[in-house]
């Protein structure tokens, strides 16, 4: 069952016009927000990012938050399995195909729920492999944007040599991967590039920084150069649906020994803890 346009219906049902701005331009922003024990996980954080969106593109957003508090909670309800990832989807709505903003057009809203599935357990006891590529998106990559091709190309950089990510580097620099955050250890240290317009500000990222800060883990957050990337004891990806995982080759060499390294292990546990006590209700989501 998915939300269209005021309505719960079967996903074989929907329909949008083609004239839509979203699929005529991209014109319109998505947010990704995972549920566990259908309970929707960091709702508060991912609803502000979605108005920081849907501000960026000079679109009003179509709900208040206890609007998309009930509309996510009949998505939730709506569909089978306690752990899913729900997507919200807003666009411009339908208009005659110009350029420029349509005046007195109705937005296009959907919510629809996939199911939520862990990563391999293999991915999580020996790591997974990545690719380095030159990161040449649009330079305001904060906006969570459905125009994503850019980042399609480069995740099927990695796809099509049986890595999981493409980690990005703009001047020499990390911003983050075609679909995630990156962190790395560097002298035992934690670190994380800063939040700016070239990278989009993860809520994973955060939940990690602020269980690295709770349980005393050295971190920075500053830029990284390549060099740093490239020499870390280190390398790990954060998003809302692989939740943290260790990447142990790079380029198809070694990151690291070769496993999973001790931060990892220590943030990996510390987030399912975190996670578990959300579930169980005994901290706010």
């Amino acid at each position: 069952m998915i939300y269209l346009n005021g309505k719960l219906m079967p996903i074989e049902e929907a329909c949008i016009p083609v004239l839509d701005r979203g699929f005529i331009f991209g014109d319109g922003v998505y947010e990704v927000i995972p549920v566990y024990s259908r309970r929707p996980f960091r709702l508060t954080s991912h609803l502000l990012r979605l108005q920081h969106s849907l501000d960026g593109i000079h679109l009003k957003n179509p709900h208040c938050d206890k609007e998309w508090h009930d509309l996510i909670a009949q998505v939730i309800a709506g569909n089978d399995g306690d752990d899913q990832y729900l997507y919200l989807h807003i666009t411009r709505g339908a208009a005659k195909r110009d350029h420029a903003f349509p005046h007195n057009v109705t937005p296009t809203v959907l919510i629809m729920s996939t199911p939520l599935l862990p990563p391999a357990r293999e991915l999580l006891v020996k790591g997974a492999s990545a690719i380095t590529a030159s990161d040449n998106r649009w330079i305001r990559c904060d906006i969570k944007a459905i125009s994503l091709l850019p980042n399609v190309l480069l995740r099927q950089m990695a796809v099509d040599v049986g890595a999981v990510e493409t980690i990005l580097l703009r001047d020499g620099f990390l911003t983050e991967g075609a679909a995630s955050n990156i962190f790395l250890v560097k002298d035992s240290v934690l670190l994380a590039p800063p939040k700016s317009h070239l990278m989009l500000p993860g809520i994973t990222y955060d939940v990690v920084l602020e269980l690295a800060a709770a349980n005393n883990v050295l971190h920075e957050v500053r830029e990284i150069s390549e060099d740093e990337l490239r020499t870390a004891e280190e390398i790990m990806l954060t998003s809302s649906t692989k939740e943290i995982m260790a990447i142990t080759r790079l380029d198809n060499k070694i990151v690291g020994d070769g496993e999973p390294g001790p931060l990892f292990t220590r943030l990996y546990q510390c987030y399912q803890h975190y996670k578990a006590t959300v579930m169980r209700g005994e901290l706010s989501c």
